[in-house]
């Protein structure tokens, strides 16, 4: 145990940092740990690998993934904007690169190969994104000559295309969701909320006409058309854990279920460990989101204010995704389970997420206020 006692700079760490928000994430990748043994054995089996093939790239990605959460949240809020802004340069790079020259699976272009590793940049992308917004929001209010709210709604159009290019509108809908929430609590008025909600809508529609795939699956949600084998198995599973679950390993129709051990993770949790264990890995990722508002609610500096909300955002908004998929509340996306599902360029970034999330909610001299109003869209409009 660090002694209050000592002075340097692991010990000012360990006393500056928030332990219950380090414990959480500790905690869910734990349970990733954990789940890679319960679901990847038979997808690996279907695809005539090692029975511990996911398990140990699993594993191996774990470990760089924990050593980059606890380094980058040694930073301070100026080093996590530089931080992200080169990670933010590098991801689009890479994202315009992967159209061209990127690896197509599914009909679509998300991945780079990197030295035989495929990199999907858009998971990089999207907390390097959250925390840039967050500064040029808060720049309206310390250099109003400084047009922040413009370059961000130009940012955003630029990465909304490229994920529309991929494409990638799961991704897309996420990133909008989590920087309209961030323009919200930077104070936008009525008129923006207005016309963006009307963008927004006209670009659900779109998609709708635009792309058959997600026509598809939003007719299979809505009607019952199509094919939902994944959906249905998903179902099935939950079903058959009940509230205690099969026991680990005793799964069964996590067996045929093509993506257990990424988009569907959490369908042979319930299989196997059921719906209690269920219900205690949502409250992990509701205490994620909900500290992290708090923590937010807290802060004096506009930047980190919006910064820890919209990397909470970020983590609430995608959990939500995927569980609400799982449990046929939302039409069929691929989307990860943050710090639980295998896959290497989630794991890594969602640590980075992580990592800026305990980097700004360190007790710092700067940071120690008294608790100011959160929300300021309201504040805005009545001054309008």
């Amino acid at each position: 145990m660090v002694s209050r006692a000592e002075r340097g700079l692991v010990a000012d760490w360990f006393w500056t940092i928030d332990r219950l928000f380090l414990a959480a994430f500790v905690a869910l990748m734990g349970i990733g740990l954990m789940m890679s043994f319960a679901a990847s054995p038979a997808v690996a089996e279907r695809l005539g690998l090692d029975s511990f093939h996911f398990v140990e790239r699993h594993g191996v990605f774990l470990l760089p993934a924990l050593a980059v959460m606890i380094g980058v949240s040694f930073l301070n809020a100026r080093q996590v904007r530089r931080l992200a802004l080169l990670l933010l340069i590098g991801a689009i790079a890479m994202m315009v690169l992967a159209l061209f020259f990127g690896v197509e699976i599914k009909g679509s272009r998300r991945w780079i190969s990197i030295m035989g590793i495929s990199v999907q940049p858009s998971e990089f992308m999207k907390p390097a994104f959250v925390v840039i917004c967050a500064w040029l929001f808060s720049e309206r209010s310390r250099h109003p000559e400084i047009p922040g709210n413009l370059f961000a709604i130009i940012l955003f159009g630029i990465v909304a295309a490229l994920l529309v290019a991929q494409p990638d509108l799961g991704q897309t809908m996420l990133t909008a969701a989590v920087w309209g929430g961030m323009f919200f609590m930077a104070g936008m008025s009525w008129f923006w909320i207005l016309l963006l909600g009307g963008l927004a809508i006209l670009g659900f529609v779109s998609a709708y006409v635009v792309f058959p795939h997600v026509a598809e699956r939003i007719n299979g949600f809505l009607f019952g058309e199509g094919d939902s084998f994944q959906i249905d198995t998903a179902r099935e599973a939950i079903i058959r854990g009940d509230w205690f679950g099969q026991g680990p390993g005793e799964g069964t129709i996590k067996r045929i279920l093509p993506d257990s051990h990424t988009d569907f993770v959490f369908s042979v949790a319930a299989e196997e460990f059921g719906i209690v264990f269920c219900m205690v890995l949502v409250a992990l990722f509701a205490f994620v989101v909900l500290r992290g508002l708090t923590r937010a609610g807290a802060l004096q500096d506009d930047f980190t204010r919006l910064a820890v909300a919209g990397l909470s955002l970020l983590i609430g908004f995608q959990s939500f995704i995927n569980i609400g998929v799982n449990l046929e509340l939302l039409p069929a996306k691929g989307m990860t389970l943050p710090l639980v599902s295998y896959g290497g360029s989630s794991m890594i970034a969602v640590a980075i997420t992580a990592g800026f999330l305990l980097a700004l909610t360190r007790r710092r001299p700067e940071n120690r206020a008294q608790p100011r109003p959160f929300f300021r869209a309201a504040e805005s409009v009545a001054a309008e």
